[in-house]
């Protein structure tokens, strides 16, 4: 059994409250872990681009952090992350309406600049929620990617400010374990997300988590196609 201490550890972590991590979340609660640091994962939760402001002014110990910002000097980041396979129908454009940012987001909507994807882009357990309702309506920018460039791509690494070994134990750990989500979690998410258990548990295999050789070329290429387009 992985040993754990808290003791001397700042209770930072920033939680994106999506479905998309529900796993990892279920994971850092069945932890031995110090009490005070679960029940914080609930007041620093926040969207993406919020979480990334309060990561970058070291607000935060560790956090999943959009891609686009993992460029940025001196992030250390963890090979574990948020990686559509292939489609993942929760970063979305939707067809025929003007070009917008998702205000949540910073990768998906340079992933759609980049793409040349013109629309209102959409994040979030509330796309998965507009796709499955309508999925004819929208662009999967992840299904887009993939189709172009037959790599996984990697919205999000687990980057980390101060504390590093404890993060890179949680995280190894996370990727050793198959993890099984009770049913009144999924019952919960459901309820609240308007989503059925089906339909998450459908859309969470759409998702993998570790960032190995595969996701680090997608990563890289990323990074490097919106350095161009920065520079336009």
């Amino acid at each position: 059994m992985v040993q754990y201490t808290s003791k001397s550890v700042q209770i930072m972590f920033g939680k994106i409250d999506y479905i998309n991590l529900l796993p990892f979340h279920i994971h850092l609660k069945g932890l031995p872990l110090q009490n005070a640091f679960k029940k914080s994962l609930e007041y620093k939760k926040s969207f993406p681009s919020k979480i990334n402001k309060k990561f970058l002014r070291r607000e935060l110990d560790a956090a999943f952090i959009s891609s686009i910002e993992t460029s940025k000097k001196g992030i250390k980041t963890l090979d574990l992350g948020i990686v559509a396979k292939k489609n993942v129908q929760s970063v979305l454009v939707k067809k025929e309406t003007i070009s917008q940012n998702d205000p949540h987001s910073a990768t998906s909507n340079i992933l759609s600049k980049i793409l040349k994807i013109d629309g209102k882009v959409i994040i979030g357990d509330r796309a998965l929620k507009l796709f499955i309702d309508n999925p004819n309506d929208y662009i999967d920018l992840a299904e887009v990617w993939n189709k172009k460039y037959n790599l996984p791509f990697v919205f999000a690494l687990l980057s980390v400010n101060r504390h590093l070994k404890f993060y890179k134990k949680i995280s190894d750990n996370f990727k050793n374990k198959r993890i099984k989500i009770p049913q009144y979690v999924l019952a919960k998410y459901a309820n609240e997300r308007g989503i059925s258990k089906k339909d998450i548990k459908r859309y969470l295999s759409l998702i993998s988590y570790e960032v190995e050789s595969s996701q680090r070329r997608g990563l890289k290429l990323f990074l490097k196609k919106a350095k161009s387009l920065t520079q336009i």
